[in-house]
């Protein structure tokens, strides 16, 4: 096993525990800062694979902008009024279908041919060519994933306000 390999069993590792994290904590703010931990792992392996923008943007804005946004709408929502689990009749089914789908996806890495790098050569793409995709073609999108997320923390702003004044 090279370094190179070891680095991303690690990385691979810490973005696993931090999605359990997120699944089986009872508090939604510890979930939060567990799924921080996943998306930062998960910056983790684009660095590995020589995408540093990626990891970049992973870093600010899903680890960055909506973990914060996240912890502020769990904040402004008085999330802490509802109940921490919620355990219902449905928790085995949900359990044994959780884990035939662990198992399906384990036979399909396990089986699966995975190309390799054959010719040695990395496929790069030029930052003004990524550029020019995201703020010529892909704009529209983006502005309306911005405005998606505005009207949800003004929305949880004012839920917040309406229930303090009851």
């Amino acid at each position: 096993m090279t370094v190179a390999q070891g680095i991303f069993y690690l990385i691979a590792a810490l973005a696993v525990a931090g999605g359990l994290g997120v699944v089986l904590m009872r508090s939604t703010v510890y979930a939060a800062l567990f799924l921080f931990l996943a998306l930062l792992a998960v910056a983790g392996i684009y660095i590995l694979l020589a995408s540093e923008f990626l990891a970049l943007v992973q870093v600010l804005i899903y680890g960055g902008a909506v973990t914060v946004l996240l912890l502020f709408a769990l904040m402004l929502t008085r999330a802490s009024d509802l109940p921490e689990t919620m355990v219902g009749a449905q928790w085995p089914i949900a359990a044994f279908v959780s884990l035939l789908l662990m198992g399906l996806l384990i036979a399909t890495v396990a089986t699966s041919n995975w190309p390799g790098d054959a010719d040695g050569q990395i496929t790069r793409l030029f930052f003004n060519e990524l550029g020019d995709a995201l703020f010529r073609r892909w704009a529209v999108p983006f502005e309306i994933a911005s405005l998606v997320l505005l009207v949800a923390l003004v929305g949880a702003i004012i839920l917040a306000r309406q229930e303090e004044g009851e």
